[in-house]
């Protein structure tokens, strides 16, 4: 059991962030390569809700869905991503505590939003297939904004409860995290106590967020696959197959690294192989969002051939 420190029991104060490399020039190369990925995250994630907004024509439940998703990624990535290029090129790699206490409850709850909101995309595809012409009305403005405010409060909520017990903890011995960000497990894994407890609370949290959410999205993918089989064209069935691809293959994207890192036993915990699967899910699929829902997306490039065609003549 724990017990108090004593008076002079000295507690931390900020931490190290190790970050990929302590040798500068690696560092120099990976500061370019990290910077151009952020970079085209946010511009990629930014013309997309830009397109959403001035297009009236993309103001319907889907779109809306899919500008939130964009936000949560660009400030999913800006959490991380600008914080961690200054410490490639800086000699100090300290964040204060409350720093790290801001970027861990943040960062925890735009991921946990955007799990939960995976399954309102899930519902809007189950609807505009299964209920095509119920869709507006099953899904109003009025729903969709419930919705979505739904959703940021849960992963706010939640993650509130993640930072708040993972930084009540007492930090009295070293403060190096081996991490390129103030991610918990990465830091609770310092505390001078048992954290058995706080993991459990954790791991609740992680079921709720992961796995009600994939069963939901299981669910409503069982009752889509079998409303596409009932349509007799193979066209009708391609098409309306290919309006959930891109849904479906975000969701593996962002699922698959997260539940492997917060889903697995704390034995097989290891922060250099998990450092590249949280940059995986926390860079890589900001990056790829834009690019697959864009590509496969006649209405977004129809959009962004508008604005451009705009541009043109405003010339």
């Amino acid at each position: 059991m724990w017990m108090p420190p004593e008076q002079n029991q000295s507690w931390v104060s900020d931490f190290i962030l190790l970050g990929f490399s302590s040798d500068p020039t690696s560092n120099r190369i990976l500061f370019i390569a990290f910077l151009l990925l952020h970079l085209s995250s946010i511009l990629g994630n930014g013309l997309i809700v830009t397109l959403i907004c001035l297009d009236s024509h993309l103001h319907t439940p889907m779109y809306f869905f899919l500008c939130i998703i964009s936000l949560l990624d660009m400030g999913y990535v800006t959490t991380t991503m600008p914080q961690m290029l200054v410490h490639l090129l800086a000699r100090c790699q300290t964040i204060s505590f409350a720093g790290c206490w801001l970027q861990m409850y943040v960062f925890g709850a735009l991921g946990l939003t955007e799990c939960i909101f995976f399954v309102v995309l899930a519902y809007d595809r189950y609807v505009a297939i299964c209920y095509p012409l119920c869709y507006t009305v099953i899904l109003s403005w009025r729903v969709c904004t419930q919705l979505a405010a739904g959703t940021w409060a849960c992963g706010f909520f939640f993650s509130l409860i993640h930072t708040s017990l993972t930084m009540r903890l007492p930090y009295c011995g070293p403060n190096i995290v081996n991490h390129y960000f103030c991610e918990g497990p990465s830091v609770r894994s310092l505390a001078c106590m048992d954290t058995h407890l706080i993991e459990m609370v954790d791991l609740v949290i992680s079921v709720f967020v992961n796995v009600t959410p994939l069963s939901l999205i299981l669910a409503s993918y069982i009752c889509i696959a079998l409303a596409i089989l009932k349509i007799k064209s193979a066209r009708g069935r391609c098409k309306a197959f290919s309006t959930c691809a891109s849904h479906l293959t975000m969701v593996t994207l962002f699922y698959a690294p997260a539940t492997y890192i917060y889903l697995r036993p704390n034995s097989s915990y290891s922060p250099e192989h998990d450092k590249k699967i949280a940059l995986f899910y926390n860079v890589f699929t900001a990056l790829l969002n834009p690019v697959v829902y864009s590509l496969r997306n006649k209405d977004i490039k129809g959009a962004f051939l508008k604005v451009m065609g705009r541009g043109r003549v405003a010339r």
